[in-house]
């Protein structure tokens, strides 16, 4: 920002907020800016260098004062740099989320950019995939994830059948995609087998499938998982 200072914002956002026909004073109880004009919500203004937390509890203090609450901030510059440039979509979120609006200030220019205006937040609902999760949440055996864990790979529904279909082959050796299907319990063992999304799998011969090193080397690395699932297959004659 170079030697840029909050007050340079000022004088921009001041400037804009005039020419809609608003009476602007600054540092009025607390608030940087303060725009009112007859018969209309006052507007509250935010000055700051950055987009930071502090910044955005400052907006929501000021949202007990009025409903149109601005955050003003430098127009970002440069690529890959600050919060804006790796959070854009997240930073337009949160401000939508809570019902704060967003300026970007050129103030050496005395340019004024609205990102977002001030609105109530309506999350528009994504029915296909509220089916998906809940579809996962079903089909999942058991809990094998600790929720917020890092470092193992997640063990989702389709994994687990995966396992269900190696474990099948490790002990009681090469199967059809039907087998699988009727004695693992596995639906869609022969797009599992097919597919081979891991490279657990191969094929032996027509319609006969094997399972890999890499596949033995999983069963291990997701023994507990295993062991949860083997309860459902048939006992090893």
């Amino acid at each position: 920002m170079g030697d840029l200072r909050e007050t340079d914002l000022y004088e921009p956002v001041k400037a804009f907020l005039e020419g809609q026909g608003y009476s602007v004073k600054g540092e009025v109880g607390r608030c940087d800016l303060v725009a009112v004009k007859e018969d209309a919500e006052p507007v509250i203004v935010e000055l700051k260098l950055g987009f930071t937390l502090p910044l955005v509890f400052q907006g929501l203090q000021r949202q007990t004062l009025s409903d149109l609450v601005y955050l003003a901030i430098p127009t970002p510059r440069g690529s890959g740099r600050g919060v804006w440039a790796q959070h854009r979509h997240s930073v337009l979120k949160l401000c939508r989320m809570l019902g704060l609006g967003l300026l970007f200030v050129e103030a050496r220019r005395g340019r004024i950019e609205v990102m977002l205006d001030p609105a109530p937040y309506q999350p528009r609902k994504q029915p296909k995939k509220k089916q998906r999760l809940l579809g996962e949440f079903q089909r999942r055996v058991g809990d094998p994830n600790v929720g917020g864990g890092r470092g193992r790979t997640v063990v989702t529904a389709y994994r687990q059948d995966a396992l269900r279909c190696a474990h099948h082959l490790s002990e009681y050796g090469p199967s059809s995609p039907r087998a699988l299907r009727d004695d693992a319990g596995v639906e869609k063992a022969a797009a599992i087998l097919q597919r081979d999304v891991y490279g657990w799998f191969e094929r032996v011969e027509r319609g006969i499938y094997a399972v890999t090193p890499n596949g033995e080397t999983a069963l291990e690395t997701f023994a507990d998982v295993v062991a949860v699932l083997a309860g459902d297959l048939p006992p090893k004659a």
